[in-house]
């Protein structure tokens, strides 16, 4: 059951259309100018109501480049598969504490949450019943803001707090788009990909009107580049729609990526020179030039 309802045409000049408003009523708002520093904390949501576009890809390989780069960062797994949990090495079903104790419990902040994965790069775990949890989070009154509450709360001082959410509009991903103040898009270099981003838009048009005015669209980035005979016209026809708010960087589709997270590795650990990571690090350096 989705949090939020949105009104779906499937027409991709309709998406070019909200794409084109959503980004002019952000620039008329000034929010564009803002200017960032280094010690500012970051928190970008990877959303898109579409699975299978390498959104959890992203956030795992996304904050291990920016790691490299020498941020600190914290990964937040809000989708109740566990992906990225189980990519680093943790299993969903022991870990604790969770993402689950964090949602429900308003005394825990996101430092008594995440683990220590690597040099400068933390992961707060989803749990098990992490689904369940959003249930039961409905009935609350400040249900949409656990988790920006909790981020606020944190003691740890992170650059980047980077948010995996599900594939769906649901209550987790809206608490997800609540405590960031950057939204970045993976879209799968296919036709189809390009349909699932206008419900989101709008959405996120809707949270930044009524509870999070700071949230901006930081980009859309291709995603599994080279699986579809058509990725360079999907990119050129992604161009027309997002204007300046698609990325440079493009990750390709590559093996090093989907067989990494089995060896509970990024693909910069597991194969530095692979594409994927080549490509995941040129993404970093991009989202840090324009968050900078």
């Amino acid at each position: 059951m989705s949090f939020i309802a949105v009104f779906y045409l499937p027409s991709i000049r309709l998406v070019r259309y909200t794409a084109f408003v959503f980004c002019q009523s952000i620039l008329i708002d000034g929010i564009f100018d803002i200017l960032y520093t280094h010690s500012m904390r970051r928190v970008i949501a990877v959303a898109n109501q579409k699975g299978g576009v390498g959104k959890t890809t992203t956030v795992v390989n996304l904050g291990a480049a920016l790691a490299d780069l020498g941020y600190r960062v914290a990964l937040i797994d809000l989708d109740s598969q566990g992906a990225m949990t189980v990519s680093f090495g943790l299993n969903p079903y022991t870990t604790k504490p969770s993402m689950v104790n964090l949602l429900l419990n308003k005394d825990i902040a996101l430092s008594d949450v995440a683990k220590s994965v690597a040099e400068r790069l933390q992961v707060a775990p989803a749990g098990s019943d992490l689904l369940s949890a959003e249930y039961r989070l409905l009935k609350q009154p400040d249900r949409t803001t656990r988790l920006r509450d909790a981020i606020e709360k944190s003691r740890d001082d992170v650059d980047y707090v980077l948010i995996d959410t599900p594939p769906n509009l649901g209550l987790l991903t809206v608490n997800g788009l609540v405590a960031a103040n950057q939204l970045l898009i993976p879209v799968k270099t296919e036709y189809l990909a390009m349909r699932g981003v206008r419900p989101l838009l709008e959405s996120v048009w809707l949270i930044r009107d009524r509870i999070n005015p700071d949230l901006q669209l930081l980009g859309v980035v291709p995603t599994m580049h080279g699986a579809s005979p058509n990725a360079d016209a999907i990119v050129s026809e992604m161009s027309k729609v997002f204007r300046n708010k698609l990325l440079k960087s493009t990750i390709p589709m590559d093996e090093a990526a989907a067989v990494a997270p089995a060896s509970r590795q990024t693909v910069l650990d597991y194969r530095p020179a692979s594409r994927a990571a080549v490509a995941y690090r040129e993404l970093a350096k991009e989202v840090s030039d324009v968050l900078r």
